[in-house]
């Protein structure tokens, strides 16, 4: 055995170092190979042969580890982009449109008397990312099933307003009502998504950051759940969750990835809008947030697709022979990104590109004003059409799309990249006039000067608005939208509560074991007994409930594959791909989602289930209160059980 520096080192996350050597010559030939690609053509290039040699073996199907990040470019090659089916000339004139009336309607609301908040820069940001959604993939609900289930980020509700009325599902008049529920209802429109105060409009209240992505994975659990028991025909839907790079902080965002890599959940998507700045500041300054989370959710099991740059980068990467170019993006931190965001052209050049020949030459034909307008791929229509359609298309992983983008993109210098945009909500009537020519809206100074400025709209007849209807009718209709299409279910007769009624006895029982009992009669009924959901978090047996498994057993799209080591066992663990019961593990927040996406179903897919949540009450309700809250935001149903008692 070798000793010292002889021995093979232990290589983290690759080469198991317990493995022998058996051909220690064809191994050196190999290593010999790689030295002389680096003495010869230098790293950049060794780094590319071993990157494409990685690529191939996966292609032959040699289980190579992943690796935990890749380059700071886009996932999807220029190459490899699909066909773009839309008009972007008429898609950039309505998210123009879509994009003032946004900013305009907060900023009118910050008149005297009024003030209320609102925010202008984050839908600024994200703007493209939904324009194609809402353009090209986002199915509504008139096709009589439960279209898409897409969760907006809290912050962009105003954008997701502009756009309504542009559509005359919203005027004007509720514009000006923006959070101003009370003092100008009926009028009144929520500041973030809420389906109580708009229970046409919102399926999702999002706001409380980190309980979008959750619920949203246990919306998509939900959906397969229903489509597995025979309940509602789900396979179309796609559950789409826009998030902020910075809500990724937030335990709930991140703590149950696995869940929808384990269960193969291929019907969700995130998209996170990495304009990578939160309330205060950078996201992550001195790192890449874009990066780290890549390695989170590939660790998890996701499908990442990275959309960093956007087209005008495409010929100074195709010239990026020795991968310079590439090394620069890669260690550039975040907090720099943002001074490029807010910097001109010349500094761009100077600090970017200057200190390397092969870089100064690659843009030594640019001007200054084309290098200021090199772009993040959040802002390419092309570049998300492209991402969009992998992750639907895209099979036995979930997908998160990684979007760079800039906070505050075409508000102005005031409001692009700087750290104090997200407080900002008053446009100036310079900001105004700026932001106007920017987007290229016929509105006269004038009009901008004479008080509030006014909404946009280019005419119910103009090829725009036309071209919107169109799309949506296409998709199968507006969304958001909230509709309730349950029938009321028969209830069950007298004689299912007849064992309860009659007591226990001389015998003693807990409230939870009688329950329990009424529980499985009510389930034998022929008319609900399937629409009941069991969750519980890792309690079944604490309960007593571990008498359902036999019967109801417990869900699980793969089935049972091993043989349990309790199976001679009358009350043997049982898991099934129509199982009843929820076991979520030892997780609460995990639990209180599905009771969520269980009791909203009636109104999300037109299907009443009746969730059962029993926990364990003095963990149960402590570590979920916002949740609950949310629960009742959504208007969901259910019944929920501080046990035992």
């Amino acid at each position: 055995m070798a000793s010292g520096s002889d021995r093979n080192p232990i290589i983290i996350g690759g080469l198991p170092s317990q493995v022998p050597d058996f051909d220690p010559e064809e191994t050196q030939e190999w290593l010999d190979s790689l030295d002389a690609a680096v003495d010869e053509r230098g790293r950049e290039r060794a780094r590319y042969l071993m990157l494409r040699l990685i690529e191939r073996a996966r292609e032959k199907r040699v289980a190579v580890p992943e690796m935990r990040s890749t380059d700071y470019v886009n996932t999807i090659p220029t190459k490899a982009e699909p066909f773009f089916p839309g008009n972007e000339e008429i898609e950039r004139k309505i998210l123009n449109a879509t994009r003032w009336n946004a900013a305009v309607m907060v900023s009118r609301a910050q008149r005297p008397g009024i003030g209320v908040g609102g925010h202008i820069a984050t839908f600024a940001s994200s703007a493209s990312l939904y324009d194609v959604g809402f353009n090209h993939f986002f199915r509504g609900k008139e096709e009589g099933d439960g279209g898409d289930q897409i969760f907006f980020q809290g912050h962009a509700s105003p954008g997701i307003y502009a756009r309504a009325y542009l559509l005359d599902r919203l005027d004007g008049r509720q514009l000006d009502a923006f959070r101003q529920e009370k003092s100008k209802a009926p009028y009144g429109l929520s500041s973030y998504p809420h389906p109580r105060l708009m229970p046409d409009f919102w399926e999702f209240p999002t706001v409380s950051m980190g309980l979008g992505p959750l619920g949203a994975i246990f919306q998509a659990r939900m959906n397969r759940y229903m489509e597995a028991r025979g309940i509602a025909d789900t396979s179309k839907s796609h559950v789409w969750a826009f998030l902020g790079d910075g809500e990724m902080d937030e335990p709930e965002s991140l703590g149950q990835l696995t869940i929808a890599a384990r269960e193969h959940l291929d019907n969700l998507t995130f998209v996170v809008n990495c304009n990578l700045q939160r309330l205060d500041g950078p996201v992550r300054g001195n790192g890449k947030v874009i990066q780290e989370l890549e390695s989170v959710f590939r660790g998890a099991g996701w499908n990442v697709i990275k959309l960093v740059w956007d087209r005008s980068w495409d010929p100074l990467l195709a010239q990026d022979r020795d991968g310079v170019l590439v090394n620069r993006m890669n260690t550039t931190p975040d907090g720099q990104y943002q001074t490029y965001a807010t910097e001109t052209g010349s500094y761009i050049r100077d600090h970017f590109f200057g200190d390397d020949h092969r870089l100064r030459a690659m843009v030594e034909n640019m001007t200054d004003d084309q290098i200021l307008h090199l772009g993040r791929g959040g802002h390419d229509h092309r570049k998300i059409y492209a991402a969009y359609k992998a992750a639907h298309e895209h099979k036995g992983q979930p997908t998160v799309i990684l979007a760079k983008t800039v906070k505050g993109w075409t508000l102005g210098p005031n409001f692009e990249g700087r750290n104090a945009t997200h407080q900002m909500k008053k446009l100036t009537v310079a900001d105004l006039k700026g932001f106007r020519d920017r987007l290229h809206l016929p509105i006269s100074d004038k009009e901008l000067e004479s008080g509030a400025p006014p909404y946009y709209h280019p005419g119910r007849d103009s090829e725009e608005i036309q071209y919107m209807h169109d799309r949506r009718k296409g998709l199968g209709g507006y969304v958001p939208t909230r509709v309730v299409r349950a029938k009321p279910l028969p209830l069950p007769a007298d004689k299912t509560y007849a064992s309860v009624k009659k007591g226990s006895g001389q015998q003693s029982i807990a409230t939870t074991m009688a329950f329990v009992r009424l529980l499985k009669d009510l389930m034998r009924d022929k008319e609900i007994g399937k629409r009941f959901v069991l969750i519980a978090p890792d309690e079944y047996r604490t309960f007593g409930m571990d008498s359902f498994f036999p019967s109801a057993k417990i869900y699980n799209p793969l089935g049972q594959q091993y043989e349990a080591v309790d199976r001679d066992l009358l009350l043997a663990y049982k898991e099934s791909p129509t199982g009843q019961m929820l076991h979520d593990g030892i997780s609460e927040a995990g639990c209180t989602a599905s009771l969520i996406a269980a009791g909203s179903a009636y109104a999300t897919h037109g299907e009443p289930l009746i969730p059962v949540y029993v926990f364990y009450s003095m963990f149960g309700f402590q570590r979920t209160g916002d949740q609950f809250w949310q629960m009742a935001d959504q208007l969901a149903r259910g019944f929920v059980l501080g046990a035992t008692a």
